[in-house]
This record gives structure tokens, sequence and C-alpha cells, in this order.
């Protein structure tokens, strides 16, 4: 084989082992889990919030974003349930550029995969304590999902693994939601076909182990915009299509019909200052129809502390090394707005 093998990584039991979560926070999770299932579910009306940094590149800054946006969620609590977006792993294009925290926690330094596993525990174990959130991450590794398997509340799968196999079959062996992006075509059989396989039970061979999954019944669509064959950007948050995907729900033997909207990426053109008409515009097809209204269950939004983006090498504290984000001030009105406009 044409590649290097540097080092056996430890199995995610003794990882957990090392950097354990108590039975507090476990019971704490659990009960955080279930608000979430139930918001999917139909049995709570309250709105969903994915909030939060294109990639977490900077521990203290994420922390302290997130200490930030403790204080928000707690004063709209009743309307909004806010899930913050620590991403730890990203997906690249072409493979280069910062593949996220697992790969380099430091973005200044060579990349470390034993240290990025730890640092990205210790980063959702702090969150944990320190701000009593239970975050969000992408499934890029679907393998690596069992080093944080006891702490993340909600993962996707991106635009460019929803239509593979691996992805699919693992996310039918989840116990928590997961969103399944359109694809960066933007084909919704495709996206729909991916719900139907998380959503069954399977056989398939996961971390060495011949396992059978149960089917996940919180799998659920994620719009995020597609590009066309010119590579430009084309939004599919708008009226029309939040009808269509209902339509292709209501036509499916589904469960929790649920649809989320991503405001950047290909919805936004990587325009981030576009994320806040594109979230009041959501809000008020959910007002014109009643399907709408039932199965756009929430937002996710690209938010950091400082307004837009910075080369890699940057040295603006809280500002976005990956794709542009709103910042703090923005942040916080747009989402006392949200808990207004629903």
């Amino acid at each position: 084989m044409n590649m290097e093998f540097k080092r056996k990584l430890p199995i995610p039991k003794d990882i957990k082992e090392m950097f354990p979560i108590s039975p507090e926070y476990q019971a704490k999770r659990e009960a955080r889990d279930k608000e979430i299932k139930e918001i999917f579910s139909g049995k709570s009306d309250r709105f969903l919030l994915i909030i939060g940094p294109c990639s977490a590149d900077n521990e203290e800054a994420v922390l302290d974003y997130l200490s930030r946006l403790r204080k928000v969620q707690d004063k709209v609590e009743d309307k909004i349930c806010i899930i913050p977006r620590v991403y730890t792993n990203k997906p690249r294009t072409t493979g280069t550029g910062y593949k996220g925290m697992l790969h380099q926690p430091d973005p200044n330094a060579t990349e470390d995969m034993l240290k990025g596993i730890i640092t990205v525990r210790e980063t959702y174990i702090r969150a944990m304590k320190e701000t009593e959130f239970f975050c969000a991450d992408e499934i890029l590794y679907p393998e690596n999902y069992r080093y944080l398997s006891d702490v993340l509340s909600y993962v996707a799968v991106g635009a460019r693994s929803v239509e593979n196999q691996f992805h699919r079959l693992t996310a039918s062996g989840l116990d928590i939601p997961v969103g399944m992006k359109n694809p960066t075509s933007g084909d919704f059989s495709v996206m729909m076909n991916s719900l139907i396989a998380a959503q069954s039970s399977h056989t398939f061979i996961y971390r060495n182990w011949e396992v059978e999954s149960q089917g996940n019944p919180y799998a659920h669509v994620i719009l995020r915009g597609y590009m066309n064959k010119r590579g430009q950007s084309l939004p599919n948050y708008h009226y029309e299509d939040l009808r269509t995907v209902c339509d292709m729900y209501l036509k499916s033997d589904l469960e929790n019909p649920s649809i989320i909207v991503d405001t950047n990426h290909a919805n936004s053109g990587k325009k981030y200052l576009e994320q806040i008409r594109i979230s009041r515009e959501v809000i008020q097809s959910r007002k014109f129809s009643k399907d709408i209204g039932k199965m756009v269950k929430g937002l996710m939004i690209e938010s950091y502390i400082k307004d837009g983006c910075q080369p890699i090498d940057g040295e603006v504290y809280g500002q976005s090394i990956t794709d542009p984000c709103l910042g703090w001030e923005k942040t916080e009105k747009l989402i006392y707005d949200i808990a207004e406009w629903v």
C-alpha cells in the first residue's frame, strides 16, 4: 500500500476511560437528548437552533463563545432549544486546507491525530462542565463517532458523505438525531433515499465487529443549497423547496418528518450576512403552510465571536479560519429575533 502506518491509535473505550464523564453529566445528557427528540417527534413545539462556528479551531475561543450562548439560551429557553455547533473535523472539497481540530488541535502546527482525538474529547467535556451544553458535530469519519458517543447530542452527515453507504448505515445505528444534508448536486431523491437507509435496520461491519443496527427514527433532512453544473451556488430554502420536501415526506413511510434549514453554505452563497434574511424567510414560510410549520423544526447557523473569516495563520481572536460566520453581536440579536418570530 502507498501509505505509512505511523502508529496504532487507542480504541474509543480506552480514551473514554482516560477522559470519563460523571454519572451526573450522563443523566443531564440523557435528559437533553430526550428534549431534542421530543422536538423532532412533534411532542414539543420549541424551535431548534444548531448554531456555532464553521469549525472549532481554538478551544478557548469556542468555550468563550459557548459561555455567551449559554446566557442567551437561558433567556429564550421556553421557545428555543440551542444545540451548539462544535465541528471538529471538516470535509475539504480538494482534500487540502484546515481539516479541523481532530487533525490539527493547533492550526499552525503539524497534524497529530492522537492529540486531536484527546483535544476534541476534552473540549466537549469542558463544554458540558462549563456551560452544560451538549453539542453537535459532523460525522466525517463514521468509525470515530465512538470516541464521542457519550458526549454528543446531535450529528450531521455532510453533503459530500450523504450518498456513502457506510455513513448511512452508521446513522442507522445511532441513538441521537442525525441530519442528512442534501448532496451538492441538490438531488432531493438522494437525500430522501439516505433517510430510508438511516431509518432502517442493517447488518454491517463497524470497527471490526459484525453489528446489527435498529434504525434511527430521528434521521431527518438538512437543506443546505446546492451547486449547478457551472459551479454556481443555488438555494433550496424557499417556500417552494420546503413544500416539495414536505410533499416527499407525506408520500413516504418515514418517521418523524423533519427539516432543518442550513442558512449558510450554498443557501447563502457563503455570504454570511444573508443568514439573517434567510432565517426570517424560513420562519415566514412556516406560517403560510401547516405542513411546513410542522416539519421545519429549526435552523443551522454559522456564527462565531467576530464577523467574517481570516487565513489559517490569522491572529483575530474568535474569527473563523474556514467559512465566514456571523459575529456575536449579530448572532445575539438574531436569536432574540427568532424567539419573537416563532
